[in-house]
């Protein structure tokens, strides 16, 4: 129900707050995750490829969110009706109830609903979640994702931490593991193959051709031999070009399988343009087949390779220790390489912007062209924090400066590749609606309101924060070029090269609406008091079918 509600806020833009403002297509929001979810529904419904989110554990230490949803055990006995009037027991309850949960799963559930909505067909969503909450995540999400489309639960390492160390008892173990669900849109979506680097890498080998599975259609005669079970690994044709490859190397070398070595072998293949096949009998007579050097192996749900979260990237940025834990990049770059290289990546728990530090990274080294979208709650740092002491007021500013920073420390490192890296950043902000609220039935307006009511927007908006408003409202993406041009002496906003064409300033009449027509828009809006006259705004329709048809208008 809380997902279905519609909400009154809009975004205001902060151009003062931005970075690259006219040219970047990254957006950082600030505001209520949940109202910012449903505003981005319309604009980016079904086109997001990529979300990564670290919400609260649940577990009350938490420095970004107050996350410590437990009631004690009356407060949940009234709230959930346990109590008839007079104050007795209605039903027993147990210990085992969820009055430490429901509060967590009420926050996560509306926000997930709206997050699948934005994930296109060939989405991924990823989670980190602690085992607090695991059990119930894992329940909410195959409800509303479906158990079909669970792919994985990955296990990554995080830092120790030994609070009970000076105690010669303990009540449970350390925890040394965290976990990230892997749920897709799509359960016939399959992602392309993850690899990851070996600390020390495998030497070439050679592997026995035969293996126990059992496919008829897979034995057939290698090197004179015809096994009557098991099968074969590849099929006839790729085995018999794979023997036609080793006696192409050893012409090439000018040797026999007598002379040749594997360092003549390795030396031979690393010269290869693309990669082969190669299939010999082994001197114990047996099919073998060449498995080369290689410093990758396939990737698993076994993460331990990683560190999940330290301070250390972060303070290397700041130059002291301005957040406890964050999210390290490393893990954020292997998640978003899931996807392609021209996805949009959504955090609407975006905490310190590692996420977007992350794409920045893996875009100056691949050369990709990912996009970011951070949400962000401006949660007021602690007072005796570091941060605050420095001068960040919110965990926003503290996100924005980390783009910042990060932003021009990647593209120094890149040099010449990174010209046309995008390290920029559209802030917007989550406010209450730019029209006034009206409610007053007719017989109650006297002459002073009707006055103050002449516009129907707040005094304290901007035209761009109209347009932004109408972006939103029309579902058009946030991340786009406009431009504005005066016609007649008026204001005209283009966004998108026509996309929506905007003019909210007054007096606007019959000659200037056509030549704003003459721009054949896909939409155009204007205010409510913006023409000159009650005549012209009657006229707007007819002229636009006029000149522009395919035109639709909106007055606000």
């Amino acid at each position: 129900m809380e997902a279905n509600t519609t909400t009154n806020k809009t975004l205001r833009p902060c151009i003062e707050e931005s970075k690259d403002w006219d040219n970047t297509e990254n957006l950082y929001i600030e505001g209520d995750n949940l109202e910012v979810l449903k505003l981005l529904q319309n604009s980016y419904f079904n086109k997001v490829k990529m979300i990564y989110i670290d919400p609260p554990y649940n577990t009350g230490n938490d420095f970004i969110y107050v996350d410590d949803f437990a009631q004690n055990i009356d407060e949940y006995e009234e709230a959930k009706g346990s109590f008839d009037e007079e104050g007795n027991r209605l039903f027993k309850n147990t210990d085992t109830n969820g009055r430490f949960h429901s509060d967590w799963c009420s926050m996560i559930y509306p926000r997930l609903i709206l997050a699948r909505n934005l994930l296109a067909d060939d989405g991924l969503l990823f989670i980190s979640i602690g085992e607090e909450e695991l059990d119930n995540l894992r329940k909410i999400l195959n409800e509303i994702f479906g158990e079909n489309n669970f792919r994985n639960q990955i296990i990554v390492r995080r830092g120790s931490k030994s609070l009970q160390a000076q105690f010669d008892t303990w009540n449970k173990l350390g925890q040394g593991l965290e976990y990230i669900l892997l749920y897709s849109k799509n359960c016939a979506y399959r992602f392309k193959k993850q690899m990851k680097v070996l600390e020390n890498p495998e030497k070439s080998k050679w592997n026995n051709h035969w293996r126990g599975t059992d496919r008829p259609t897979m034995r057939y005669p290698l090197f004179g031999y015809t096994p009557d079970k098991g099968q074969w690994r590849w099929s006839k044709e790729r085995s018999l070009k794979a023997i036609e490859n080793y006696q192409k190397m050893l012409n090439e070398t000018q040797n026999t399988e007598e002379t040749i070595t594997q360092d003549i072998i390795d030396r031979w293949y690393s010269k290869q343009n693309e990669k082969i096949d190669l299939l010999r009998k082994s001197s114990t007579g047996k099919a073998e087949h060449y498995i080369p050097r290689t410093d990758k192996i396939l990737l698993n749900n076994l993460w331990t390779d990683l560190l999940v979260g330290s301070s250390s990237e972060i303070e290397k940025l700041f130059q002291f220790k301005i957040f406890d834990t964050a999210k390290l990049t490393s893990i954020l770059k292997r998640i978003i390489q899931f996807s392609s290289k021209d996805c949009i990546v959504l955090d609407f728990f975006s905490g310190s912007a590692t996420t977007a530090h992350a794409v920045m990274q893996l875009n100056a080294e691949d050369g990709g062209k990912r996009k970011f979208i951070m949400v962000q709650l401006p949660e007021k740092t602690d007072e005796k924090s570091e941060a605050f002491k420095a001068g960040y007021k919110n965990i926003c500013e503290i996100g924005k400066e980390r783009i910042r920073r990060a932003g021009e420390k990647i593209k120094e490192e890149a040099g010449l590749n990174g010209q046309d890296l995008d390290i920029g950043f559209r802030v917007l902000k989550l406010d209450s609606s730019n029209m006034k609220d009206i409610y007053y039935s007719a017989d109650e307006y006297d002459q002073g309101m009707l006055e103050n009511m002449q516009s129907n927007t707040k005094e304290d908006r901007t035209d761009l924060d109209l347009l932004f408003g109408c972006l939103v409202d029309w579902g058009l993406e946030l991340d786009k070029p406009y431009t504005t041009k005066v016609i007649n002496g008026h204001k005209v906003h283009i966004y998108n090269d026509g996309d929506l064409v905007a003019c909210f300033e007054k007096d606007l009449d019959m000659k200037t609406i056509d030549e704003i027509a003459k721009l054949e828009p896909l939409r155009v809006v204007f205010c409510d008091n913006s023409f000159v006259d009650s005549a012209t705004k009657i006229n707007v329709a007819e002229h636009f079918k006029m000149i522009a048809p395919d035109t639709d208008i909106k007055v606000i």
